[in-house]
Order: structure tokens, then sequence, then C-alpha cells
């Protein structure tokens, strides 16, 4: 492996290590048993845990911005349908996992950010990320006219992250997606008039 190709296999290690027990519970000599890679090359890569957590989010997040920018940026689609596909994603992906990980970006928000300012800092610019490309999509669904011209595509993207966020906890606790498609039927209706 090249020098980068360690340090990415240590970042996806801890991100599937933490998805499934959380930052705390995640000790840095159990992502390098599971990665197989010895405790220098750690320190060689990141300063701290804390220093390793804030790469984690940052790695995620690159991720996650692509794959949103694939989904909502696809003009071959009207931008309901670019809707309903991320929220299709997000019902597959918590099936597969069984109900195990939910969104990691909302997870260590949850966990760490009443607890560390550089935590909360970066978790919340990448929240902000989100909200954007959906307010982007719903302003260019109101101005094609599909849906009520009166809304505010700002209010409905917070509005939809927020929701969202919270409805993956609930299917999380439940073990279930019911939360989520309760979610998807209501921001449907009442956010933008779809039936």
């Amino acid at each position: 492996m090249t020098s980068n190709d360690t340090r990415n296999h240590i970042i996806q290690t801890g991100a599937d290590l933490i998805g499934q027990k959380g930052f705390g519970a995640t000790g840095i000599n159990g992502v390098l048993t599971t990665a197989g890679v010895p405790k220098g090359s750690f320190y060689h890569y990141f300063s701290s845990k804390n220093d390793f957590g804030l790469a984690v989010i940052d790695a995620f997040a690159e991720e996650y911005d692509a794959k949103l920018d694939r989904i909502l940026n696809d003009t071959s689609r009207s931008c309901l349908d670019r809707l309903r596909a991320y929220f299709d994603t997000g019902l597959d992906t918590m099936t597969s996992c069984e109900f195990t990980r939910g969104c990691l970006i909302g997870n260590l928000g949850q966990e760490l950010a009443g607890q560390n300012e550089a935590f909360r800092k970066r978790l919340d610019t990448v929240f902000q990320g989100w909200e954007k490309r959906f307010e982007r999509c719903i302003e260019e669904a109101r101005l094609a006219g599909d849906v009520d011209k009166s809304i505010d595509p700002a209010d409905v993207a917070s509005f939809l992250l927020s929701g969202w966020e919270g409805a993956i906890l609930r299917a999380k606790v439940l073990k279930s997606t019911e939360p989520m498609e309760r979610f998807v039927r209501v921001f449907f209706r009442q956010c933008l008039g779809i039936a």
C-alpha cells in the first residue's frame, strides 16, 4: 500500500467501527488491529484520536457529498424524482445494515457536538453543505412549477435534513423503516404539496 492508501485504509476502517460502536467506544488499537496496521502508522498520519475523528468526518463527508451530487444533480430526472431517489437510497442503506448504523454524521453529532467544539463546527459545516444541496434541488422544483411557488426552499431543506436525521434515529430504535417512510410521505404531502 502507498502512504495515502494506508491513511485511507485506517480512516475507512475507523469509520466502519465508529459507525458500529460510536466514537468514544472505538479505540485506536481496535482500529489498527482491524486494519492490520502497526501503531506507529497511526501517529504518522494523525496527531491524536480527535485529529483522526475529524479526518473520518472529512472523508465520509467527501464521499457522501459526491453521492448527493450524483443524485440531486441528475438532470435526466425531475427534481421530485431526485428527492425520491435520495430517500430510497437511505431506506435501502438502513435495511442493508439491519438498522445498526444510521447516518455517521448524525451519530457523531448526537455523541460529540455537546462535548467538543472542533467536532461540532466540522459536523455543522457538513450539515450546512447537505442542506444547501437540498435547497438548490427544491428551488429548481419550485421554479419548474413542480411544487407550490410559495414555499421557502431554505426552510424546506432545513426541515428535510432535520426531519430525515430524526427519522433515521427512530428507525434504528424501532428496527424498522416505518419512521423514515412516514417522514417521506409527510414531507412530500405537507411540505411540497405532492399527493
